[in-house]
């Protein structure tokens, strides 16, 4: 470590706190707040004199911005498609009452005793294709009518759904945490199939820790009413899928990617059907195919015309436009950490400190969630800086390192991010119980995930 290193850590910690400073206390925009902060980092290099490797003059402004930029392309290149076409399936399955079908079906075939278990596999299902707060919106009927229909504490079914859509919020594709630490870390050749395989090991003994465990103990310690039935949207003359082609529906994207997966694990890479395989289970391709199915059992066989179909496309893509910008934004401010020197300062100290890249890539993403707020700023920032981290250390599983990663980025949720107050309204809660059960609850995810992470990772490595 030179003391060129340590000004660039103490520069790229000053941009984080300015990032924090921006988004929390001034209310900025977050991919504005990123756009600030990541000049605050290429101006403090190039004040410095740094030199770039490989080049032969000194780093200049115009390069800083270029090389914002061309991040913020880079990584939407990776991102938006996936991102764009997982949200237009989350609105189908969402306005064709399919969620309705998958709930009353699994609490038919769970029964009224097992009614914690029924919530917690419609978290998991629903909670794949669509983002936290829409999946929170669509169960949360169902919750309200298992709660009344079994007669058990309202938390007692409430904690184990935010638990199982939380970790599947943050921990699988097509989500835009996990995707855009996949666009940040292409270079490194991770898997979707795997972290998607690796998420399902991982997060659902994780949700149940966070859900029916921790509820056992919430339960009697935190009051709360039952809040009152939504009104439903009306739905008349359509008619409601089927429960299987709706199920088929939601799976067929990882279905279609776990194919490239297997194909990897199985055949030879130059076969035809390798190439096949790795053809339909690219992302884009497997989700572009999934919707194109789902606008038909979701939309067109329930009675919904074309028109109205393209109109709910449109209305999801608007929806994600800011968070796409956000995605971005990281993608950028990790361009300009990497020209303007700071990332790889940020790898060798922690080759120094001799952190694990999955621990080092943990403790960034929960920092910079609890300051910021946002799951989505954390975990791409966080990949960002791993990517210096990772060239030193070149056996690191990728797939599990950003499962650690979502880990951190989900770690106590508190005032500061907009997840806490959507589960606050949602559920009839105040602020108290809030902080006591969905606050707790994050923390234990993030805690437990990363834990877990840690463990498959020794036991992969000892049998490599």
């Amino acid at each position: 470590m030179t003391a060129t290193d340590w000004t660039l850590i103490a520069l790229a910690v000053t941009a984080v706190v300015a990032l924090v400073v921006l988004v929390t206390r001034l209310k900025v925009n977050a991919f504005i707040a990123l756009t600030l902060a990541s000049l605050l980092v290429g101006a403090g290099s190039v004040a410095m004199g740094f030199l770039p490797k490989d080049a032969k003059s000194a780093l200049t402004l115009t390069e800083v911005i270029d090389a914002f930029g061309a991040g913020l392309g880079r990584t939407l290149g990776g991102i938006a498609a996936v991102i764009g076409l997982g949200t237009m399936l989350g609105k189908l399955l969402a306005e064709s009452g399919g969620a309705e079908v998958l709930a009353k079906r699994f609490a038919a075939i769970f029964g009224a005793r097992r009614a914690v278990w029924c919530i917690m596999v419609l978290g998991f299902v629903v909670g794949l294709p669509t983002w936290f707060a829409v999946g929170l919106v669509l169960l949360l009927p169902i919750l309200l009518t298992l709660t009344r229909e079994t007669g058990r504490p309202f938390l007692a079914l409430a904690i184990p759904l935010i638990s199982a859509l939380s970790v599947m919020h943050g921990l699988t594709p097509p989500h835009p945490g996990p995707v855009a630490a996949l666009a940040t870390l292409k270079d490194f050749q991770p898997n979707m199939g795997l972290v998607l395989m690796w998420a399902f090991i991982i997060g659902v003994p994780t949700a149940i820790i966070a859900g029916p465990i921790f509820a056992r103990w919430a339960v009697p310690r935190v009051p709360a009413e039952t809040p009152p039935m939504p009104i439903h949207a009306d739905r008349e003359g359509l008619k409601p899928p089927p429960f299987g082609l709706t199920l088929f529906s939601i799976l067929l994207p990882v279905l279609l990617m776990l194919l490239d997966t297997i194909a990897k694990l199985t055949l030879l890479e130059t076969s035809s059907l390798a190439a096949a395989a790795r053809f339909i289970g690219h992302p884009t391709i497997a989700l572009t195919v999934s919707v194109l199915f789902a606008c038909w059992s979701l939309g067109a066989r329930c009675g919904y015309t074309t028109s109205r179909i393209l109109k709910f496309t449109e209305e999801s893509i608007a929806a994600v436009g800011m968070t796409l910008l956000v995605v971005g934004g990281g993608g950028g401010f990790a361009a300009v950490l990497k020209i303007a020197g700071a990332a790889d300062a940020m790898g060798a100290l922690a080759m120094m400190l001799k952190l694990s890249p999955l621990l080092y890539g943990w403790l960034v993403a929960a920092f910079i969630r609890v300051a910021t707020g946002s799951a989505t700023v954390a975990i791409t920032a966080a990949a960002g800086l791993l990517a210096p981290v990772l060239a030193l250390h070149p056996g690191t599983n990728i797939e599990l390192l950003i499962i650690a990663i979502g880990c951190g980025s989900l770690f106590l949720s508190h005032l500061n991010d907009g997840g806490f107050w959507i589960v606050k309204d949602c559920l009839g809660l105040d602020v108290g119980q809030t902080l006591r059960t969905w606050t707790i609850v994050e923390t234990i995810v993030g805690v437990v995930g990363l834990a877990i992470t840690l463990g498959v990772n020794a036991l992969v490595q000892s049998l490599r």
